[in-house]
C-alpha cells in the first residue's frame, strides 16, 4: 500500500486521466493577473477555493437574506447557506458529469459574493440609486471584490484568483448580461460555469419552498395545485407540512427530480452536439446545460408560483421597503458626506469615484451591520438635526 501524500502533479495528472475531455482542467487554466507560484499539493482550483473561503465577503453571507431576514429565525437559509448547498450540488452534479469538481465548487462558493445587505431588495435600491451611474450588477460587484477590495495579499490586490472562476463570475447568468473586454461574450464559458448557473436554481427553488413552507407564507393547498406535485406523486410521501421531516421530503424531492433531471439532459445534449473538448464548449451555439423540454414547464410553473405566492408576499414586501429605506438613506447621506466612511474607503476618494466607493462599503454590509449603522450613525443625526 502506497501512503505517500498525493501531490499537485499527481492530481492533475489524475485529472487529465478520469475526466471528461471537454471539463477544464487545473493544469490547462489560463492563469492569475498576478504571477504566483505553484503549491506544491493543491491544484489552481483548490487555492482558489481556499482563498474564497477565507475571505471576509465570503464570511459575511451568514448575515446576508436570502429571502427572510436571517435575525427572524435560526432556521431560514442565509446568503451563506444558499451558498454551500449550491456548491454541494455542483459537486455532485460535476462528479456525475465528469467535469472538475474543484472549479465547479470554486465558482459555486464565490457566486454570490457581491451581493447587497437584504437579498434582492438591496440590489434592486442600489441599482435604482445608480441608474445614472450604470446602475448595480451584482456579479459585476462580485468580480469587484475578489479583484481589488479584499485585501489579504502583500503581492497583489484581491484574491488573485484564475481565469475560470473570474469568468465564472462574470458569465453567471442574471437578467442583465455583465460585458466585459477581458471575458469574450461570444464564446461560452465551461461547463462547469454553466452548472452552478442551474445549480444556483435547484437550490433556491427547492429550498425556498421550504422556508416558505415553514414561515407560513406559503399554502400547502396552492402548493399540490402545482404541476410538479402530480408528476413527482408527492401525495404518497407528504402527507402534512407543518411536521419538518415532510417540508424536508418535499424539498428533498424538488431537489432530487430537477438535478436527475439536469444530468440526464445534459448527457444526451453532449452527445448530440458531438462535444469533445472544452473548444467545443466555448464555441456551442446550443445551451448545454439544461432542463429536459417536458420539464422545463414543471420548473417554470414553480418559480412562477414562487415568484407570486413567496417573494410578493406582503410581508416580504414590506420587509422590503424597510430594507430599501435603510440602504437608500445611508446612500443619500454618504453621497453628501463622506465622513462617516472607514479611513480605506476615504482613501479610495483620492482614486475612484465616490458613488462607486459608497457602494462597494454599502455592499459589503451584512443585514445586520446596515441596521446598526442606521440607527446609530442615521437616527441620532436626524434627531440632532
Amino acid at each position: 500500500m502506497n501512503n505517500r501524500a498525493m501531490t499537485r502533479l499527481e492530481i492533475e495528472k489524475r485529472e487529465k486521466q478520469i475526466l471528461a475531455p471537454y471539463a477544464a482542467c487545473s493544469s490547462d487554466s489560463k492563469g492569475r493577473a498576478y504571477t504566483l507560484k505553484e503549491h506544491p499539493m493543491r491544484t489552481a482550483f483548490q487555492r482558489d477555493r481556499d482563498r474564497i473561503i477565507h475571505s471576509t465577503a465570503f464570511r459575511r453571507l451568514e448575515y446576508k437574506t436570502q429571502v427572510f431576514i436571517p435575525h427572524e429565525t435560526d432556521h431560514y437559509r442565509t446568503r451563506l447557506t444558499h451558498t454551500i448547498e449550491v456548491a454541494q450540488i455542483s459537486r455532485t452534479l460535476a462528479r456525475i458529469l465528469m467535469l472538475n469538481e474543484d472549479l465547479a465548487e470554486a465558482i459555486a462558493l464565490v457566486h454570490d459574493l457581491g451581493h447587497t445587505p437584504f437579498g434582492h431588495s438591496g440590489e434592486d435600491i442600489l441599482d435604482s440609486l445608480l441608474k445614472d451611474n450604470g446602475g448595480f450588477n451584482h456579479n459585476r460587484q462580485s468580480l469587484r471584490v475578489v479583484d481589488f477590495l479584499e485585501q489579504r495579499y502583500n503581492e497583489h490586490p484581491g484574491l488573485n484568483l484564475t481565469f475560470e472562476v473570474r469568468e465564472g463570475i462574470v458569465k453567471h447568468e442574471t437578467n442583465e448580461k455583465l460585458v466585459t473586454d477581458e471575458f469574450n461574450p461570444d464564446q461560452k464559458p465551461t461547463l462547469e460555469a454553466s452548472l452552478v448557473d442551474i445549480a444556483d436554481e435547484i437550490a433556491y427553488n427547492s429550498h425556498d419552498i421550504d422556508d416558505g413552507l415553514s414561515s407560513g407564507l406559503l399554502s400547502p393547498d396552492e402548493l399540490k395545485k402545482l404541476k410538479f406535485w402530480k408528476y413527482l406523486q408527492l401525495d404518497r410521501i407528504v402527507e402534512n407540512l407543518s411536521v419538518d421531516k415532510n417540508r424536508y421530503a418535499l424539498a428533498r424531492g424538488i431537489l432530487d427530480f430537477m438535478a436527475t433531471d439536469v444530468a440526464g439532459e445534459t448527457i444526451q445534449r453532449l452527445e448530440k452536439f458531438n462535444i469533445s473538448s472544452l473548444d467545443d464548449v466555448r464555441f456551442s451555439e446550443e445551451k448545454l446545460i439544461s432542463y429536459s423540454d417536458a420539464n422545463k414547464i414543471i420548473v417554470y410553473d414553480l418559480k412562477q408560483f414562487l415568484n407570486e405566492k413567496l417573494y410578493k408576499h406582503p410581508k416580504l414586501v414590506e420587509l422590503s421597503e424597510q430594507a430599501g429605506g435603510i440602504l437608500s438613506k445611508i446612500y443619500k447621506t454618504m453621497l453628501g458626506d463622506q465622513s462617516m466612511l472607514p479611513n480605506r474607503y476615504k482613501e479610495m476618494l483620492l482614486t475612484e469615484p465616490k458613488h462607486l466607493v459608497i457602494t462597494d462599503y454599502i455592499a459589503g454590509m451584512t443585514d445586520r451591520f446596515a441596521i446598526k449603522f442606521y440607527k446609530e450613525k442615521l437616527s441620532s443625526n436626524s434627531h440632532n438635526n
